[in-house]
C-alpha cells in the first residue's frame, strides 16, 4: 500500500468550483451595467439577456427581456411625448430624473444579480465576449434614434401638426 505524498500540496474540497473551459463566453455584467449609464439600460438588459441564455438560465433571460422591452417602451414615449408637451424645465426635470430611476431600478431588480450569479459561479475566470461590435451598435442606435426623432418631428413641422418654434 503506497502511503500519500507528505510534500504534495494540500487538497481543499470545493463544490461550486467550475473550470474556466466550461463556462461559456459572456460579456462582463459589471461592465455592461456601467455601460448603461451612457447607453440607458436598453443597452445592459439585451447583453444580460443574451448572457442569461449563453448560461442556460431562460427565466432570467426571459426577465431581461421585459426589462428590455419596457426599456424601449419608455425611451420612445419620452422621445415621442416631447414632441407635444411645450418645452418646459419641468419637463426636462422629470424626463431626466425618469430616465436615472429607470437605470437604477433596472440596476438593482435585474443588473446585479447577474453579477453576483458570475461572480459566484466563475469568479474572474471566464472566457469573456468583445466590446467593439455592442458599443458600435449603441452608438449606431443612438444615432439612429436621434435622426429618426429629428426627422418625425420636422414632418410634423411640415404638415402643419407642430407650430414652428
Amino acid at each position: 500500500m503506497s502511503e500519500p505524498n507528505p510534500y504534495a500540496p494540500p487538497n481543499a474540497a470545493v463544490a461550486d468550483h467550475v473550470d474556466a473551459e466550461t463556462a461559456p463566453p459572456l460579456w462582463n455584467p459589471t461592465a455592461a451595467g456601467s455601460w448603461s449609464i451612457l447607453f440607458s439600460p436598453i443597452f445592459g438588459a439585451y447583453l444580460h439577456m443574451q448572457n442569461w441564455k449563453a448560461l442556460g438560465e431562460p427565466a432570467q433571460a426571459a426577465k431581461s427581456k421585459r426589462w428590455l422591452i419596457a426599456s424601449i417602451v419608455f425611451i420612445v414615449v419620452m422621445g415621442a411625448s416631447s414632441l407635444f408637451i411645450p418645452e418646459s424645465e419641468g419637463w426636462d426635470a422629470l424626463a431626466r430624473v425618469g430616465g436615472f430611476v429607470l437605470l437604477i431600478v433596472w440596476y438593482y431588480a435585474m443588473g446585479k444579480s447577474q453579477q453576483t450569479y458570475v461572480a459566484a459561479r466563475f469568479g474572474k475566470n471566464y472566457p469573456r465576449r468583445g466590446w467593439a461590435i455592442p458599443i458600435a451598435v449603441a452608438f449606431g442606435a443612438f444615432i439612429l434614434y436621434f435622426l429618426l426623432f429629428v426627422l418625425v418631428g420636422a414632418a410634423l413641422i411640415a404638415t402643419g401638426v407642430l407650430p414652428e418654434m
